[in-house]
């Protein structure tokens, strides 16, 4: 049976569409179509697409905000599920709150500053979800998921479980979850009262740097390359000149070595030749390998 109508046997309010192109799911705003997309409202709809998808021998790729993601300009074979608005909700609790996977991780800042909850200020302008910020441990300004996670609910081993911050193994933009493919439904964070006044202004202080240092005006994908021991990878490339050099519409940003922008009409291949040239001649120069931060994954054209 094809997947769309084993799904809809399964669950008939899942809702399959074909051929979706994912450049308006990431934040870089490139990537090819995916085969099939759905947006899941509950946990019941994730199991229902998930048995199907298992059941037909289809792929599935768990798409959160794209924010640390490229997409190749050929799309995703198999199924993408996105976890997002319909599955974002955010609950109040006595000792901090929990959110769903699909919550912006804005929103989950701007809700503790609202219940008096500290300790969620870096978060405000991470541009991923609440389960893409778990899955790799997302951090800024000294703050890491790590530290305000008290336990999450995931689908592993085939059931939904509830387990704690330590299963998790987090490490520096890595977790157990990513190594063993757990999918992340969800995530508890245990936070301290604090004074709202401060907090906003905390929040204010970060939003502003990220203004000052970050270029937030063009669409990126965050820092591309993750942290080399002893070393920054923004200060690698701009020590190599490459600040402003581009590849078709990506550019290494003026404002930022360490991210690479869409100027307007880039594609993931452009992306991907920058990426290499980066890579070449910080290696040339230094004799140090930048790896990639950013997710790559799809098919070439």
């Amino acid at each position: 049976m094809e997947l769309m109508a084993r799904a809809r046997a399964l669950c008939p309010e899942a809702n399959i569409q074909r051929d979706i192109l994912l450049d308006r799911y990431t934040t870089l705003r490139v990537g090819g179509p995916a085969d099939y997309f759905a947006e899941p409202e509950n946990e019941e709809m994730i199991l229902a697409l998930l048995q199907a998808a298992k059941e037909t021998d289809t792929p599935v790729l768990l798409l959160g905000n794209g924010s640390n993601l490229l997409v190749k300009d050929g799309g995703v074979r198999g199924l993408v599920i996105r976890l997002g608005k319909k599955f974002s909700g955010i609950q109040v609790r006595e000792d901090g709150l929990y959110a769903q996977a699909g919550a912006l991780m804005s929103a989950l800042s701007k809700a503790a500053l609202e219940a008096g909850f500290t300790g969620l200020e870096f978060s405000q302008g991470i541009p991923g979800t609440v389960g893409g910020g778990a899955y790799m441990n997302a951090g800024a300004y000294g703050g890491e998921m790590s530290q305000v996670i008290s336990s999450l609910r995931v689908l592993k081993d085939g059931r939904i479980q509830e387990i704690s911050a330590s299963q998790m193994e987090f490490g520096y933009r890595h977790t157990r979850a990513m190594a063993e493919g757990w999918l992340i439904l969800g995530a508890s964070f245990h936070l301290e009262k604090g004074d709202p006044q401060i907090i906003e202004a905390r929040m204010a202080d970060f939003a502003a740097r990220r203004k000052e240092k970050q270029p937030l005006e063009y669409p990126s994908a965050g820092s591309f390359f993750k942290r080399p021991a002893g070393y920054f990878a923004g200060a690698l490339i701009e020590q190599s000149q490459l600040k402003g050099v581009s590849v078709g519409g990506a550019q290494v940003s003026e404002k930022h070595a360490g991210f690479l922008i869409n100027r307007g009409d880039a594609t993931a291949k452009d992306f991907l030749d920058l990426m290499a040239l980066v890579q070449e001649t910080v290696m040339k120069n230094f004799g140090v390998k930048l790896e990639n931060e950013v997710r790559i994954l799809g098919s070439e054209l």
